[in-house]
């Protein structure tokens, strides 16, 4: 009972300095839509960088990957670092001019940047401003309430607590100073949240890895339990290694339709900073990466009965509990709370903008610069009740529910947004069809075909939205397919 008091103290207070960076954020604001969905486009690469790192890494990182690596062993390696390869693509190639055109189009939003609205005076890009809105709305509030389940899975392990419970925590926090703050202190509390996930990463994979006596004796332990553990090639793919390689690569790549990882680059100060943004993510994130894979591999070994009796997803927790003392147990769930968060927090801010800037348009021609900022405020508490909802009644998979919802945002966002940004000429009839068709390849992929092992369905999903567009570019004069 003392331990758990004395994690109790510790977690919460990190949780109260996280919410106290959040809310004292609010004292750098301004009352305008633009400075709470974009910080006024003047956010420091290294606030950009970290903050990026942490909401793309998420719970994902801390219950779904370190879960997977218990699982299969040492050939999960490939998923971060096909990962890593397609996302350094995607800041190299798309985000600084991301950052140079939104803010020439005006852009504020992922929908409106989809739509290019604000070009032109007969408006056409509305229907794809919608229809992508909705698509965020939908998917990027599941992603949302897989990060509030991960969180929970945290507490629940540790505490004992219900799941609901920790759900319900999670979204209060949330909404505690994303309200005040808006995205400038989504970045601010991702940052400091990023470092946390650093320390009390390394400091459970040192210690797990002291206590299975050192690489060597892991590998011989891991091989004494399952030898597939120890095989560096995944087992049973059905297209052989590159194509499964190559599927993850693009799923990295896949960043291009995530609105909450965009709209990062959309608001850092200078496009010029992107490349030191991308190299500083790139580092912190390969280093959360492979203590995560360390600590799934040391939790096969350490606690062998959750792959039996438990759920796998638990590793980190119930090895925290096993080997740390209760002030660095504290660090370990916060940390790992940081990361939910992070994530959530984001995902819902582009879910509210979403809707209050793109799916509910003011009923004014000239909507006032309060009246849309207090649209934008109602809307993260009303999507913040949606998400709280979905993660009540879903599914507690933290893996399935992520990838599946990146998989869908990647297919149906990405393509158009990579076009958007490289200032091809699209029509409203072939961008819809593009954001169509990639979202069906992609579920047919996984749901009917179920080929998402041979390789992940980010790849053909996003294929097919350019395929759409090479064949409307072919058929078409190019000049006419910006006209609808």
């Amino acid at each position: 009972m003392e331990k758990q008091i004395w994690i109790a103290i510790t977690f919460i207070a990190f949780l109260l300095s996280f919410t106290v960076v959040g809310i004292y954020s609010a004292t750098q604001k301004q009352n305008t839509t633009t400075d709470y969905l974009l910080a006024s486009r003047n956010v420091n690469p290294w606030l950009t960088a970290l903050s990026a790192m942490a909401t793309g890494q998420s719970g994902y990182l801390f219950i779904g990957v370190i879960g997977f690596t218990y699982k299969v062993g040492f050939s999960s390696i490939w998923i971060p670092v096909a990962w890593a390869i397609g996302d350094y693509i995607a800041w190299w190639l798309i985000f600084k001019k991301l950052r140079l055109v939104s803010q020439q189009t005006d852009s504020d939003t992922v929908s409106s940047f989809l739509g290019q609205e604000n070009q032109g005076q007969k408006n056409q890009g509305r229907l794809i401003t919608v229809i992508s809105a909705l698509i965020i709305i939908a998917f990027l509030g599941t992603y949302a309430s897989a990060q509030l389940v991960a969180a929970s899975k945290g507490l629940n392990a540790i505490f004992g607590w219900n799941y609901q419970l920790g759900i319900i925590i999670g979204a209060v926090i949330v909404v505690a100073y994303c309200f005040s703050g808006g995205i400038r202190a989504s970045i601010w509390t991702d940052s400091v949240q990023a470092v946390l996930m650093i320390g009390s990463l390394w400091v459970l994979f040192i210690v797990s890895l002291i206590a299975c006596g050192g690489f060597g004796e892991l590998w011989v332990k891991l091989n004494a339990i399952d030898p597939t553990l120890t095989n560096w090639i995944p087992a049973n793919l059905a297209w052989g290694f590159f194509p499964y390689f190559l599927g993850w690569v693009v799923a990295g790549f896949g960043a291009v339709g995530q609105p909450h990882i965009l709209v990062r680059g959309m608001a850092i100060d200078s496009a010029d900073n992107i490349a030191l943004a991308r190299n500083i993510k790139f580092v912190c994130g390969q280093m959360n990466s492979a203590t995560a894979f360390g600590i799934g591999l040391t939790a096969r070994v350490l606690l062998p009965d959750l792959m039996t009796s438990g759920d796998p997803e638990l590793a980190l927790p119930n090895l925290s509990i096993e080997l740390l003392p209760a002030v660095l147990v504290g660090l370990m769930l916060a940390g790992l709370f940081s990361a939910a968060i992070s994530t959530a927090d984001s995902q819902i801010l582009s879910c509210s903008a979403a809707l209050s800037q793109d799916l509910v348009p003011s009923q004014d021609l000239v909507p006032s610069a309060g009246q849309s900022y207090r649209k934008a405020k109602i809307a993260t508490l009303v999507v913040t009740a949606i998400v709280l909802a979905i993660a009540l009644v879903g599914d507690n998979s933290v893996f399935a529910l992520v990838i599946f919802s990146w998989s869908v945002l990647a297919c149906g966002l990405g393509p158009l947004l990579v076009l958007r940004v490289w200032q091809k000429p699209v029509s409203v009839p072939v961008a819809i069809t593009m954001m169509i068709i990639g979202i069906i390849v992609s579920i047919i992929w996984k749901l009917g075909l179920n080929l998402s092992s041979a390789t992940y369905e980010v790849f053909p999903g996003m294929a097919a939205g350019f395929f759409v567009y090479g064949i409307a570019n072919f058929l078409i004069k190019p000049k006419n397919l910006s006209k609808e």
